[in-house]
This record gives C-alpha cells, sequence and structure tokens, in this order.
C-alpha cells in the first residue's frame, strides 16, 4: 500500500462557519481543547484507518448540520484521485441534503473505538446498476479510545428513559429509551418510525428517568448517530449518543449515585 501523496493538515479542528463539529463521544466528553491528542493526521495512517472500514465493511453515519443523517459504508478508497466512495441509495431526500451542504460529519466504529472525519465536496455519482457519494479524502481522522467516565448499562428489569421534545418538531414528545449511561451522557434508541434527531444540537430541561427513585431534568446534547443494523438505516431504529449535564447538584448526586450502585450490581453478578 502507497502512502496518500497529499499532506495533512496539522492544526486544530476546523470551526468553519456551518461546517459540522467534531466531537468525542458522550461516554468520554473530551474538551475541545483535547481533541488534537486524538488527532491521525499521518497520510499512511490515515489511510490505515479508512481501509479499515472499507474491508470491515463497517457501518458509517454521515450527517451535516441541517439534520440529514444517512447510514452506509465505504466501499472505494481511491488513493490517486483523493476520494472516497460511499454506498448510495439516490432516491433518498437525506442524501440529497447532505451532497446541498456538501460538507459533513462521518461517524463509525472500529474495533470498539469511534472513529470520525470530515467530508467535503461531496459528490452523488450515477450509474446504471448503483451510484455512489463520494467526497475528498480527509486530511486527518480521529480516535476516540479513552472513556473518562465509567459506561453501565441499565439492569434488565428497569428501563430508563429520557423524556425531551423533538428539536425540529416541538410538538412531538419523545420517551426513548436509555441503551448504556455514564456521568458525561448516555446512549438512546430512536426507533426507526420516529424523525431523526439532528446532531449537535442542545435541548434544556430534559427529563431523565433512571428508575422510580432516581429523576432529574438535564441539557441533552446529541453528539452522533449509528445504525445498529445494515448498510442503510436499521428497520429497527439507530443509537443516539448525547453528552448530558444535570441541572444541579442534586440531580449530579443522584446520577452518581445510580451509577455507584450499578457498579456494584455488575461486579456482583460477574462473581457468579
Amino acid at each position: 500500500m502507497t502512502a496518500m501523496q497529499t499532506t495533512a493538515p496539522t492544526g486544530s479542528a476546523p470551526t468553519r462557519p456551518g461546517a459540522p463539529t467534531l466531537s468525542a463521544p458522550a461516554s468520554a466528553t473530551v474538551p475541545t481543547h483535547e481533541l488534537d491528542s486524538f488527532r491521525i493526521a499521518n497520510p499512511r495512517e490515515v489511510l490505515l484507518v479508512l481501509d479499515g472500514l472499507r474491508q470491515g465493511r463497517v457501518p458509517v453515519v454521515i450527517s451535516n448540520p441541517h439534520g440529514a443523517v444517512i447510514s452506509t459504508m465505504l466501499w472505494g478508497v481511491d488513493e490517486p484521485a483523493q476520494r472516497l466512495n460511499f454506498s448510495a441509495r439516490d432516491d433518498s431526500h437525506q442524501l440529497d441534503t447532505l451532497v446541498e451542504g456538501n460538507e459533513a460529519l462521518a461517524v463509525a466504529y472500529l474495533d470498539a473505538v469511534q472513529v470520525q472525519f470530515e467530508l467535503s465536496d461531496l459528490l452523488l455519482v450515477r450509474a446504471a446498476t448503483a451510484s455512489a457519494l463520494q467526497s475528498r479524502m480527509p486530511g486527518c481522522v480521529y480516535r476516540f479510545q479513552r472513556r473518562d467516565t465509567y459506561r453501565v448499562l441499565p439492569p434488565r428489569h428497569d428501563t430508563p428513559q429520557v423524556l425531551l421534545r423533538h428539536p425540529n418538531l416541538p410538538d412531538m414528545q419523545l420517551s426513548l429509551r436509555v441503551v448504556d449511561i455514564s456521568l458525561g451522557g448516555c446512549a438512546l434508541w430512536l426507533p426507526a418510525d420516529v424523525p431523526a434527531l439532528p446532531p449537535g444540537a442542545t435541548l434544556t430541561e430534559v427529563r431523565v428517568e433512571l428508575d422510580a427513585q432516581t429523576h432529574f431534568t438535564a441539557q441533552l446534547t446529541l453528539r452522533h448517530v449509528v445504525s445498529m443494523g445494515s448498510a442503510e438505516v436499521s428497520e429497527h431504529g439507530v443509537r443516539v449518543g448525547c453528552a448530558w449535564r444535570p441541572s444541579n447538584a442534586t440531580a449530579a448526586r443522584s446520577l452518581q449515585r445510580w451509577i455507584d450502585q450499578s457498579q456494584k450490581r455488575m461486579r456482583l453478578l460477574s462473581q457468579r
């Protein structure tokens, strides 16, 4: 495998107006100024990460600030042309919105590590038998491996949920199941029949109900969307990674106590 011919930029994460914003996974909550420690800018290493996504047929979620979200796979890495090729359904309205925006953020999980990179110069290429979403090859990628806060899975007999209003449809009240939880955030399950949630949106006064005794309000920021099914959006739903901040000290203590109790329960179960 030959190295890419261009030199990757070495500055901080781009902050162009309207461009997608790179962010740490909700369960890690890495401050923006520390993102450089997760950056891969060496051309050969960038190529290895991208090729790992391609060979592993790893689901990739692409989104932009306008709320467009698709789940796809990277099937082609054209090193000489510096282009990426993703599978695409050209009848998708979400895809049209992505191409019109011309810039997007790609998120995937490779060996349980979250990978993020920006896409630009988007183009929909149509052929007789298939279509492809093309983009310029990214100059760098981010790999988030560190977990600053311990993540726990809700017990099977409990059904933690988050109550919120859809950011694009304020009249729509949602009750979403919590998939996993940490002090810094959570993952929510969004059913396939619910309109997509836009990554980057911040919601206030969200009600979190972990069990009958533990409930509080929090500020919730939507970070990323990951399909749990096939190359296209799962017929069952998607996983939405979120960062949260409890509304007050009492809420934060309630969350900490619930996580501590869950950790103890998990340790006891593992010893049986």
